[in-house]
């Protein structure tokens, strides 16, 4: 239980820096060596409490106890959601959970996934989210070491009435969109997009700042989105609508100055299986946030068929500006676009 809170721990208090540590003639064989991840949510969010605690007490637990990983939630340790990849790039703290798109433009090949009704299942995607980064976005990271990406479960429309459930209902909304290609996309189809950070989600609602937002049903329940909005829209199909592109990175020089047998620990919790863990227990927590939302007697609303298609039709204008304009800057995005597919389909049919 002690070891627990520790790993819930907002605070400074009691936190060692791994440089320090690790600083000459004060490492010791009996010190810990202590990490430290920051995170965006609360420790109740699915993320935070499905992967990234239960990661961090695994990984402590199998070093038997040479590693201590604590966790940090809400931001704790300073600074916004956007400022978390330069953090831990500069050795502010050891490891970080971000959005990549909370730094629009600073990961493009990373918005491959991004794109519109490119998503199957959180948990195939992000499998083929961590075969695509290492195939293509390794120069785009190369500045820390990567321990895992994924996706969430497919996004969805949380309005204030009305519903929307048609295209046409988008138009002039206020909607809040978590990335560049979300934001577009939003614009597109003719909504007023607000780009934020999702723990900005609840108050912009509350101060009447937007109408309502795209995110996956796992993150309303801890942001009180159900209580804020009466209208949901969801998207049959076999992709969803969009998904967000996550980071789970550790410093270079963090990871170069563990111990080999320490650093096989982390590789081991690490990669694709540690991906796959992350979106699936994102989309998992799909169906409680989705359950909140019917017991508050909210409309729900699904957009199939020929209005599917519409959006299909429409959303395409996205990805082919997206193409365009990776091709202006000397990448091939459509065949990104193709890889990004095949990978997912791939991991879809295993």
């Amino acid at each position: 239980m002690m070891l627990r809170r520790a790993f819930l721990t907002a605070g400074l208090a009691g936190s060692v820096a791994l440089g320090a540590l690790l600083a000459p003639g004060l490492a010791s064989a009996q010190e810990p060596i202590t990490l430290r991840v920051h995170q965006f949510l609360g420790p109740n969010g699915t993320v935070p409490r499905d992967f990234i605690i239960p990661w961090a007490e695994k990984v402590t637990e199998e070093s038997e106890g040479r590693l201590n990983v604590e966790v940090y939630s809400s931001m704790s340790l300073g600074g916004t959601p956007a400022a978390l990849y330069d953090q831990v790039r500069e050795g502010v703290v050891d490891i970080i959970w971000t959005v990549a798109g909370y730094t629009p433009g600073r990961f493009p090949i990373s918005e491959t996934f991004e794109l519109p009704f490119m998503m199957a299942d959180a948990e195939s995607t992000s499998r083929a989210a961590w075969r695509f980064h290492e195939e293509y976005m390794q120069e785009e990271t190369e500045d820390v070491h990567m321990l895992a990406v994924h996706v969430h479960g497919p996004g969805i429309f949380h309005m204030r009435a009305p519903a929307i459930e048609r295209i046409e209902d988008v138009e002039g909304r206020t909607v809040r969109g978590p990335t560049r290609i979300t934001t577009r996309l939003l614009e597109t189809l003719g909504a007023t997009a607000v780009g934020m950070p999702v723990p900005q989600v609840p108050e912009a609602l509350s101060r009447n700042v937007i109408e309502g937002a795209v995110i996956p049903w796992e993150v309303t329940q801890v942001l009180r989105v159900p209580e804020l909005v009466d209208t949901h829209t969801e998207f049959g199909g076999d992709r969803g609508l969009y998904s967000t592109f996550f980071f789970f990175a550790m410093n270079r020089d963090s990871y170069d100055a563990l111990p080999e047998d320490l650093q096989e620990i982390i590789d081991a919790n690490s990669g694709i299986e540690a991906s796959a863990w992350a979106g699936r227990i994102q989309e998992a927590g799909d169906a409680p946030g989705r359950e909140a939302a019917v017991e508050r007697g909210n409309t729900i609303v699904t957009i199939e068929g020929e209005e599917l298609a519409r959006w299909r039709e429409a959303a395409q204008q996205v990805r082919d500006d997206w193409a365009e304009e990776m091709e202006e800057e000397g990448v091939d995005g459509a065949a990104l676009i193709e890889a990004a597919e095949d990978l997912i389909a791939e991991e879809e049919s295993r």
